[in-house]
Formats: C-alpha cells, sequence, structure tokens
C-alpha cells in the first residue's frame, strides 16, 4: 500500500488501484497525483496485465481537489500553478494512454477532477446513487486540464451545458449521454463491475491493447486515404502475429486459445 493509494492484484491479470483517502472523499491533492502517475505507468508497462480497475474508498469515488491543497493553491504565483497544473496534465494523460485498459468503479460523489478522472477511463460502472459535477465554474475557475478527456467521453452539446451550469448530474443522466455504460446498485456494484472485467480478460491481451489504441488514435480523424492505408496496415500486422494466428486456429478448432 502507497500512502494515497491501495494497489492490489487479484490475480495475475487484474490490478485494482484504489483511492484511499476516504476522510476526504478521495479528494486529490499533489501527493496522489505524483502516485497516480508512478502507479500507472509502472502497471501500464506490466505485460501480464489485462484490465485495471480504479476505484475509491470509503463513501465517494472522488470529490475533486483536497481543500486543504487549494487553499495552498491560493498563494501560489501563476508559475506555480502553471507546474502544478502540468503535473495534473500528466497524471490524466498517463492513465488515458495506458495501454491496459482502465475500468472505472464509481460511487458517491465524483466532482470536478475526480470527473476528469473518470473521463480517461475507458469503461465506467456506476453505482444507480452516484453523482456527477463539473463543479468549478461555481469556485470562478474552469475545467482546464479534464476539459479535453470530459468533452470527448461527455460529448460537446452536454459539455457545453455542465462546464457553465456546474449542475449535479446522476448516474442515469450519465448513462443516457454516454459517459457511463453501466448502471447497478450498490448491492450488485462489484457484480456488474466483475462481469464487465470478464472479457477483458479473456480477450486477446494484445489485441486488446491494440483497440484501445484504435480508438484513440482514429476517433475524430478524417477517414483520408492515409488513415485507410494506416488502418489496413493494423489489420495485416496483427493476422501475421502470433497472437492473431493462434486466434483465428483457435476458433476454426473450435478451442480456447492460449492466452485463455
Amino acid at each position: 500500500m502507497t500512502t494515497t493509494l491501495d494497489i492490489r492484484r487479484p490475480s495475475p491479470h487484474l490490478a485494482e488501484v484504489w483511492l484511499n483517502r476516504p476522510e476526504v472523499r478521495n479528494a486529490f491533492n499533489d501527493g496522489v497525483i505524483a502516485e497516480l502517475t508512478a502507479a500507472f505507468t509502472t502497471l501500464g508497462a506490466d505485460g501480464d496485465l489485462r484490465a485495471i480497475v480504479l476505484a475509491g474508498h470509503g463513501k465517494a469515488f472522488c470529490a475533486g481537489a483536497d481543500l486543504s491543497w487549494m487553499r495552498t493553491m491560493a498563494a501560489y504565483s501563476w508559475d506555480e500553478n502553471h507546474a502544478d497544473a502540468t503535473r495534473l496534465a500528466e497524471m490524466l494523460w498517463t492513465i488515458y494512454r495506458c495501454p491496459v485498459p482502465v475500468v472505472g468503479r464509481i460511487h458517491g460523489d465524483c466532482y470536478a477532477g475526480g470527473v476528469g478522472l473518470a473521463a480517461v477511463c475507458d469503461v465506467l460502472v456506476a453505482s444507480d446513487a452516484a453523482h456527477f459535477c463539473l463543479s468549478e465554474a461555481k469556485l470562478g475557475l474552469l475545467p482546464g486540464t479534464i476539459g479535453p478527456y470530459v468533452v470527448r467521453a461527455l460529448g460537446e452539446q452536454a459539455s457545453r451545458r455542465y462546464f457553465i451550469t456546474a449542475e449535479r448530474f446522476s448516474a442515469a443522466q450519465a448513462q443516457a449521454l454516454g459517459f457511463v455504460h453501466e448502471v447497478a446498485s450498490a448491492e450488485t456494484l462489484d457484480a456488474k463491475l466483475a462481469e464487465v472485467v470478464a472479457p477483458l480478460v479473456a480477450n486477446g491481451p494484445a489485441a486488446v491493447k491494440a483497440c484501445k489504441q484504435l480508438v484513440q488514435d482514429v476517433a475524430g480523424r478524417p477517414i483520408d486515404a492515409a488513415l485507410r492505408a494506416d488502418t489496413a496496415r493494423r489489420i495485416a500486422d496483427i493476422r501475421a502475429s502470433s497472437e492473431g494466428r493462434e486466434g483465428v486456429q483457435a476458433f476454426l478448432a473450435k478451442r480456447d486459445p492460449s492466452w485463455r
């Protein structure tokens, strides 16, 4: 266990990263940012891992920035604020670009920077009692570093509303907007999470990573000659790979592939 994170390995192919500051609803500070960056850098390089769950202990997933940290930042110069924001931006990028799929387990409050953490996950499973809020405008701020990820995950039109109104919205609303993939009761949340994680562990590990990167690389790009050539190369590469050959042969022979 690290200072602010509880990192677990329930199986060789699965890791769990739990925000472990329940006394402040898992609000983050510079220590959390540094530890999340280090944790996902290390886990992303682990060849055995096929899925990572990002969750929070206590009553909330993440309430955003820690109040004590915010009081300290209130006296920062522009240069200090910029350096601090850059570290937060690097943390979000590290999780977003982690080669291993990241599944967010959301419960309770998911506010401000917590919405950013949710947005960099690949799949979100939320409790039906969870609430989301991009609350920065209430404080005279803006969701700057989290903005690119939230707009991609929540959608431009919904982001227009919730960035400027700072309204709370429910897990059901988040699902209707496509931000959350699955909603479950508090009692069945972990069962639903396991149901989502199971295929990530069972599918071809290299293929899953390639699929994740494919979505990030092609989203928003024009379907021009360069993109068509790039995607043709990718499918040729994976068909010719040992995993691709094994997967097709196993399917044709009606047997489990070697990685399962």
